[in-house]
């Protein structure tokens, strides 16, 4: 037994590693987050959408040059449906012409162009998504605290909101500090990474707080790390095969959601880190102990008076 008990990680040893790791991530994220900023796509921005259909499948990079080396900026590149189905960005103001401008520029290169459709997209919109897709996230966590709160104890629900915070941040500074565009896609990214985080989370906590119950100990890193070892291989296995799936969206699933699968592939492996380590060790932190889920019995004052 003591063997079984030796090869197990101490997880909770190096929680302050972990915190060292997690604060230069996060200070990072918030520096990239204040100096650079988002990229905001058009979703948030405004500007122009170009859609046009090829009789064979184009280059989205020649498409892209070309368009740059004639003078419009900000241009988002992409497929749409189909291989031969084009949707062009351009973060500028809207001009009734813009739509056979682009069609007359590629059909220099010989291919056959077809306009589809050419619209605005207004910044007042953009506004509107802002605020709403913030107050979503913030709804969102508000929710995730108070179900952790009924369904374990107000210290896990602290433990939980921090960790999720962690991995957003970290997410949204990993798109400031690259300038990835960042656009409604990403947004739906974000969710599912919470949902995701907190799934593991989950899993962990209910494995503390049974190991809590049952262990005849009060040493609660010890605890901490036999409840964190039985769900490891359950998490990594888990973590492992949705990284398998996402990889596979970013190398075959276009331009359409390139940047939708990089947010959840860093939203799955920074949560799978908060999980084990940041999690976890945040109850220690809030200084969780055993009379927060088992409370001492009351001794029965009637009792020691009888005889």
């Amino acid at each position: 037994m003591k063997s079984l008990v030796n090869r197990q990680l101490d997880f909770m040893g190096k929680r302050r590693i972990a915190f060292a790791i997690s604060g230069v991530m996060l200070l990072v994220s918030i520096a990239s987050l204040l100096f650079q900023q988002l990229n905001l796509g058009l979703d948030f921005t405004g500007g122009t959408l170009v859609e046009v259909r090829y009789a064979m499948a184009p280059s989205l990079d020649a498409i892209r040059q070309l368009l740059e080396n004639e003078g419009f900026r900000d241009v988002s590149v992409q497929t749409f449906g189909a291989s031969t189905e084009v949707l062009i960005r351009l973060q500028q103001a809207f001009d009734p012409d813009v739509g056979e401008q682009v069609v007359n520029l590629l059909r220099q290169s010989g291919d056959s162009v077809e306009l589809v459709r050419a619209e605005f997209v207004g910044a007042q919109v953009g506004d509107q998504l802002r605020d709403q897709s913030g107050m979503g996230l913030l709804v969102a966590l508000g929710i995730v605290m108070l179900y952790v709160a009924f369904r374990f104890q107000y210290k896990f629900a602290i433990g939980a909101l921090l960790a999720l915070m962690h991995d957003v941040i970290i997410v949204v500074g990993l798109f400031a500090l690259f300038q990835w565009e960042f656009d409604l896609t990403v947004l739906a990214a974000l969710l599912a990474v919470i949902g995701y985080s907190l799934n593991d989370t989950i899993v962990v906590y209910d494995r503390i707080r049974e190991t809590i119950r049952k262990s005849r100990i009060d040493d609660m890193p010890t605890i901490f790390n036999e409840a964190i070892n039985m769900t490891l291989s359950r998490t990594l296995a888990t973590s492992g095969t949705t990284l398998l799936v996402l990889l596979a969206l970013l190398i075959l699933g276009g331009d359409m959601i390139h940047f939708f699968s990089i947010a959840l592939i860093a939203g799955v492996v920074v949560g799978t880190f908060s999980s084990i380590y940041v999690a976890a060790a945040l109850l220690l932190a809030v200084k969780l102990d055993r009379e927060d889920l088992i409370p001492a019995k009351k001794e029965d004052p009637e009792a020691e008076e009888l005889p």
